[in-house]
């Protein structure tokens, strides 16, 4: 009791275990690698084309509406709401898959997950307003490794079920709404934050949280905010300053506000090293998350559910673990990314291009899966990198504009994709047919920067020559 007592009374302990739980349950999901059999069989009894064509579509659509008024709202009410609704998001979400019916229902089950992943940003957010920045780069170990774990424990447990004691998917789900409701219950336990990156801000006697230096981790299902700014005038000045000047125009706050934060998106992106790697960022997310929605479908093409053994959860939990490991080993490479980086990114985003072809071209299941493999760890790999060079010269509250803002205009190339190539009012085209798209679209990323990177090398090379002429001349 003694150590749960001083857990508490410590100020970055007890608000990490809270955050870690909720991670740990809302991340646990055993049923979703298995959604798209569960929709096509016998429990849902949809369609592959309903599934691809009418009912994914939807989350595409609902996560670009909600995201930008979801990534201020979150700041502006400090966290803690926002966290609860995702909560209640989750548990919609699953008490829909589980007893509703029909095509229209599976698409309000997409607009409750559009909403769960807008939401998501107040996961590492929150911790970041609650603890002091010595303590950052340590909690931010522990939020990311925690959904890691629940991500690998997830799927390996639903493969485990599925393949070993023939659980039905339906079971698989009440799992998940078991999971995801403790994780709503957990997130009631955390401690209302005082504080938050844009409109509450607090002003000390040393460095203001702008002058932080810190470097975050990245996921494929949950992305870190992370870096702040430079400070905000009249933010924090006592409670009772703090209320009369809310009181007195708190509108005029919230413009100048949202001001600044034009302000400092517009210096962000005027260094050209930020812009090249916010492109392929924006890119590169739109196509990862076009793919990881749609490769549970591909996946039932090759090898329907009905009539196969189906290996998702497996599968996820591999892709999960070389995703880890291929970016903890960006750590130890030794590599000026600063001259290389463009060149990495052509070369590992044609990789990408590869594995998405190969997933096209074949009709065996087992090259599809490690086509998907190959394709989730480049990506990641990459990813981790782009964070880096641009987390590393910026303070948190800019990185977490830059991070919103890259994630919304990849969620308007992804919303372009799918009104495209999968939106029945569009191209509608097949599931195999979009991955060559999807193949196709990685090549021009490929392309795009193999050329900038070509450039570049021959630039300095020519540079190089001529400090040497000049030189000898002298």
């Amino acid at each position: 009791m003694d150590c749960w007592n001083g857990a508490v009374g410590c100020s970055w302990i007890y608000p990490t275990l809270i955050i870690c739980a909720n991670g740990f349950f809302s991340t646990m999901r055993p049923s979703e690698s298995f959604l798209t059999p569960y929709l096509t069989g016998p429990d849902k009894n949809l369609t592959i084309e309903e599934v691809t064509n009418q009912v994914f579509p939807v989350w595409t659509y609902s996560y670009l509406a909600l995201l930008l008024p979801v990534f201020l709202i979150t700041d502006y009410v400090r966290y803690k709401p926002v966290l609860l609704l995702q909560g209640v998001s989750f548990i919609v979400t699953w008490l829909l898959l589980l007893f509703a019916h029909g095509v229209v229902a599976m698409q309000i089950v997409e607009f409750f997950y559009g909403m769960v992943t807008a939401t998501e940003v107040a996961y590492y957010a929150y911790i970041y307003s609650v603890v002091s920045t010595d303590h950052y780069q340590r909690v931010t170990s522990y939020c990311r490794s925690i959904t890691l774990v629940a991500a690998t424990t997830g799927a390996v447990l639903g493969q485990l079920l599925v393949s070993l004691a023939d659980v039905s998917y339906f079971h698989l789900n009440a799992i998940t709404l078991a999971s995801v409701s403790l994780a709503f219950l957990c997130s009631f336990f955390l401690p209302m934050p005082q504080k938050s990156m844009f409109f509450h801000r607090k002003q000390s006697s040393g460095t203001l949280p702008g002058t932080e230096k810190t470097v975050a981790t990245i996921s494929c299902d949950r992305p870190p905010s992370c870096q702040g700014d430079k400070s905000s005038p009249s933010a924090d000045m006592g409670p009772a300053s703090e209320q009369q000047a809310g009181d007195a125009k708190p509108q005029n706050h919230v413009l100048r506000v949202l001001l600044q934060l034009s302000k400092d998106l517009r210096d962000c992106y005027s260094s050209r090293k930020l812009l090249y790697w916010s492109l392929w960022w924006a890119l590169a997310t739109a196509g990862f998350n076009q793919v990881l929605n749609y490769i549970q479908v591909l996946w039932d093409f090759r090898a329907p559910s009905h009539s196969s053994a189906v290996y998702n959860g497996a599968v996820e939990a591999i892709a999960t673990f070389l995703g880890s490991a291929t970016s903890m080993a960006v750590g130890y490479v030794k590599v000026n990314w600063d001259l290389s980086g463009e060149l990495a990114l052509g070369i590992f985003s044609a990789m990408d291009a590869g594995s998405l072809f190969l997933m096209h071209f074949t009709d065996n299941i087992w090259a599809c899966y490690a086509g998907y493999l190959v394709f989730k760890a480049c990506y990641m790999l990459l990813i981790t990198i782009a964070t880096f060079q641009i987390a590393v010269n910026l303070s948190m509250e800019r990185y977490a504009l830059m991070f919103g803002f890259n994630n919304f205009v990849a969620l308007v190339i992804q919303t372009i994709l799918t009104v495209v190539v999968v939106d029945p009012k569009g191209l509608g085209l097949s599931i195999s047919t979009q991955f060559l798209i999807y193949g196709s679209y990685f090549t021009f990323i490929a392309g795009i920067f193999l050329i900038r990177s070509i450039y570049t090398m021959i630039s300095l090379n020519c540079r190089n020559i001529n400090v040497v002429g000049e030189s000898s001349d002298h």
